[in-house]
């Protein structure tokens, strides 16, 4: 079995401290005095650094006898859902309307403190801001097609008129009367994947954004994205996003090496010629930012090609990670040099037909 090499003993230590999620899935910590193994981020007290063993993967943690953390949970895939939100977050998708009491949620078995937290620290909203996004996203598709404001606004659970006024105002910042039909809307839901959750953006056409969650650029890019659409982001699911989670499931399983969702990756010319430039990279195969900028017929222009690098909104789909160095070095990576190393031994890993445990 094939595994990526681990950093060095001090990286992974300095790393568990800062709680780095960069680092997420590329290692696992197990701590001696208390048996149990752990992922970098976990929020749980750091162990003293002659306490703590570091292991590839959670199968040989197991296999040398720890048990996984309750808190961080290190098997599961990280950014899922967590298990104690599932029968919430299935009844808030059967009923999206529905206006939950604090009772109502603690009869689930569920403390509403804990889901905000949760909400907070993974949206950056509240649940019950997550449930007015999640109306108001239907409402905007109902206006969009002309349906009288007055209605939208009670099916979308507001008791007045004036209540949906304010809260759409404050959302897409104009009234439901001045709605441009011509604006756009993209859903924007995580997804979870081995190495940390994404981020997707999509209308019912196309693809428009895949990052790591933690990517330090994704606000800027969100920025770039909204004013290039004159769109706004709520979250949510549609068609292309869960098309986006299987294909990007199905890389990391070692079974997709190209996707088919549809994307727009909105840029200038020259970027959309280095984006599409880095599509004929082969799986398992890299490419040099000097070598890109022969092929664009500019052969000064690398450091121009490794902006545009930068600027690709869509990871993985859009393979940036496989350009490197002229001397063979990683380079810049948004979604952390960790990261990259992975999805290229991943892709080398797969071709040679060894899994990476």
């Amino acid at each position: 079995m094939s595994t990526i090499p681990l950093p060095t003993d001090d990286e992974m230590y300095q790393a568990l401290l800062r709680s780095d999620s960069e680092y997420d899935g590329l290692f696992f910590v197990a701590v001696k005095t208390t048996g149990i193994f752990c992922r970098p981020t976990c929020t749980a007290k750091k162990p003293l650094r002659k306490n703590v063993s570091f292991f590839a993967n959670t199968t040989d943690a197991i296999a040398a006898g720890y048990r996984a953390c309750k808190r961080c949970r290190p098997l599961d895939v990280a950014g899922r859902t967590p298990a104690w939100l599932d029968e919430l977050m299935e009844r808030v998708d059967v009923d999206p309307l529905r206006r939950w009491t604090n009772q109502e949620i603690r009869a689930l078995g569920v403390d509403r403190a804990r889901v905000n937290r949760w909400f907070k620290a993974n949206h950056g909203l509240t649940f019950l801001s997550y449930l007015r996004c999640r109306r108001l996203a239907g409402a905007l598709a109902q206006l969009s097609v002309g349906d009288d404001p007055t209605t939208v606004a009670f099916d979308a659970g507001y008791d007045s008129l004036s209540g949906f006024r304010d809260a759409f105002q404050k959302w897409f910042g104009t009234t439901p009367g001045q709605i441009d039909n011509s604006g756009a809307v993209l859903t924007v839901n995580r997804i979870p994947t081995p190495l940390g959750p994404m981020i997707a953006a999509a209308d019912n056409d196309h693809l428009h954004l895949l990052e790591f969650a933690d990517r330090r650029m994704l606000e800027t890019q969100i920025k770039r994205l909204s004013a290039r659409l004159k769109c706004r982001f709520l979250p949510g699911d549609n068609r292309l996003i869960e098309q986006t989670a299987y294909e990007v499931t199905e890389y990391f399983a070692g079974s997709r090496q190209d996707f088919d969702v549809p994307i727009r990756p909105l840029g200038t010319s020259f970027q959309q010629q280095i984006w599409e430039l880095l599509l004929t990279i082969p799986y398992g195969e890299t490419s040099s930012y000097e070598r890109l900028a022969v092929a664009a017929q500019n052969p000064r222009a690398h450091r121009a090609v490794g902006r545009a690098n930068g600027d690709n909104r869509l990871a993985i789909i859009i393979p940036c990670h496989r350009v490197v160095r002229s001397d063979g070095q990683l380079g810049g990576y948004g979604g952390g040099l960790r990261r990259k190393e992975w999805m290229l031994w991943h892709e080398r890993a797969i071709l040679r037909g060894d899994s990476q445990g």
